[in-house]
């Protein structure tokens, strides 16, 4: 028995050891899963770097490409994303371009601004756009007119969206709170504004010290140092830019005017207001603008009649002589559209000439409703309340009145001095007196506007309701169409 019972048993082990091999044979050919050799060292996992690599770098040209669009002045979220945003934000038009600016002045220190790129592969340049003003060739005709840089917080930033003239200001000689507000309104659908500001700022010391901290930044950063003495290096020219824009090719011009409660009957107390601000931010200006003409000020235009207006423009020439500088600033004086009478127009004209002023912009905001509905357009009841409001009003119908005066006052402006005014007739190229140089301010919105006011006599083109609803881009825009119209008529001269 215990024979047959180890033969049993030998039996059964030699058949558990068959089955074992037939079952591990199935599973190396139909199990899914692929056996591993058994080491003394089990193996990694694959290497996830090249893939992290990969994604990374994907990332971070995504953001770069994005950065690159939305801080291109060409951009179109500037007009149709951005400025929608702003005043859905801000209801209130004063507040979105306030806090419009400090957002830029935001992105600014952050490098991430809106900026004028030129073109790739185009080969597009500002040079074919230069102009010659005040005997300084600038990159280009397109200005921004005070207003959109009251305080003279952004000039480097709106020099960045691509103008050649920034004007800043108003600036009066003590702070003041303007008029109550709101103050300023919109009419979106004509592209217009009416504002009644009232020149409210924080005075001319306060925008004196500010410009001079910018010119202080400016040395250090050209390794000049900080000190006044590389300060004064910039301002006499050390720096071989220009002592107001910092910048070749670009011009700063900041706006000056008499404080609201300066008796304007009084042409001393007046004068001497011009004359404080000339003293405080005159050096640190490539252009100085006389304000006579806003209509937010009470009496502020009386200032445009004739003696009066060639008294308080000599004692700015004179003060101007004194700016503790190597050259003195250009002045210009900024006039009235409602001042468009013959003997008005002549009158600003010969206190142009008597007085030594070098220019005159033209022009300043409207009181007048009479143009304000382009081509008989329906009004609709809320338009015809905000019309009602008291203060000065801008937009695109006041592009054809500023080009008539720009007209005139180019006529008579290039008869010379009122001694030689013979006949009418302008005088030849050769007579020695040195040109008047207008900019034009007034319902320009687009390239081919900017051209006919270049055309009729300006130098420059300013800007500043078309910005409000055109956004960051606007001047690159406009530069753009004056390049497009130049480029179509060279080929239809040479075909």
């Amino acid at each position: 028995m215990a024979s047959i019972s180890l033969r049993c048993l030998h039996g059964s082990r030699a058949r558990l050891r068959r089955n074992v091999l037939a079952n591990s044979k199935e599973n190396l050919l139909y199990s899914p899963r692929p056996l591993r050799c058994l080491s003394s060292t089990t193996s990694q996992p694959k290497s996830q770097a090249p893939k992290l690599i990969w994604y990374t770098s994907i990332t971070l040209l995504s953001m770069t490409a994005g950065a690159l669009y939305i801080t291109d002045t060409r951009a179109s979220i500037h007009r149709w994303l951005a400025v929608p945003m702003l005043n859905l934000i801000y209801p209130d038009v004063e507040d979105a371009h306030c806090y419009g600016n400090i957002i830029l002045r935001g992105l600014y220190s952050l490098g991430l601004h809106p900026r004028e790129r030129i073109p790739l592969f185009t080969g597009v340049k500002d040079a074919d756009l230069s102009v010659s003003v005040f005997n300084r060739v600038i990159s280009n005709p397109i200005g921004t007119s005070a207003g959109v840089d009251k305080l003279a917080e952004i000039p480097d930033i709106l020099f960045a969206l691509g103008p050649a003239v920034v004007e800043v200001g108003g600036v009066t000689p003590f702070a003041q709170e303007g008029n109550p507000r709101p103050r300023v309104f919109k009419l979106p659908k004509y592209n217009a504004l009416i504002n009644r500001c009232g020149l409210a700022g924080k005075g001319a010391e306060d925008m004196a010290q500010r410009l001079r901290e910018r010119v202080q930044n400016f040395a250090y950063k050209n390794g000049y140092g900080s000190s006044a003495e590389a300060v004064d290096f910039v301002l006499n020219g050390g720096a071989g830019v220009p002592p107001g824009s910092l910048k070749n090719g670009k011009l700063l011009a900041v706006q000056i005017a008499k404080n609201r409660d300066t008796n304007e009957d009084d042409i001393d107390a007046t004068k001497r207001d011009y004359v404080y601000c000339v003293e405080k931010v005159a050096q640190y200006a490539d252009i100085l603008v006389v304000n006579v003409s806003s209509p937010n000020t009470p009496g502020l235009r009386t200032l445009q009649r004739g003696d009066i207006l060639t008294e308080l423009l000599r004692g700015i020439v004179e003060a101007a002589k004194l700016v503790p500088r190597k050259t003195t600033p250009r002045i210009m004086v900024k006039v009235s559209p409602d001042e468009d009478g013959e003997d008005q127009v002549a009158g600003i004209v010969d206190a142009i000439w008597k007085s030594g002023v070098d220019g005159v912009i033209v022009s300043n905001t409207t009181r007048r409703r009479d143009i304000a509905v382009p081509d008989k357009a329906p009004i609709t009841p809320k338009d015809q309340e905000i019309l009602k409001e008291q203060g000065g009003l801008s937009g695109p119908m006041l592009f054809n009145r500023t080009l008539r005066l720009v007209k005139r006052y180019r006529d008579l402006l290039d008869r010379g001095p009122p001694s030689n005014h013979v006949n009418s007739e302008k005088l030849s190229n050769s007579d020695s007196f040195e040109p008047k140089v207008i900019f034009a301010s007034g319902g320009i919105t687009n390239g081919k506007e900017a051209l006919e006011i270049l055309n009729a006599g300006a130098s420059v083109a300013q800007i500043y309701t078309a910005m409000v609803y055109g956004g960051a881009g606007t001047v690159t825009r406009i530069k753009q169409e004056m390049r497009q119209e130049l480029s179509q008529k060279q080929k239809a001269i040479t075909t």
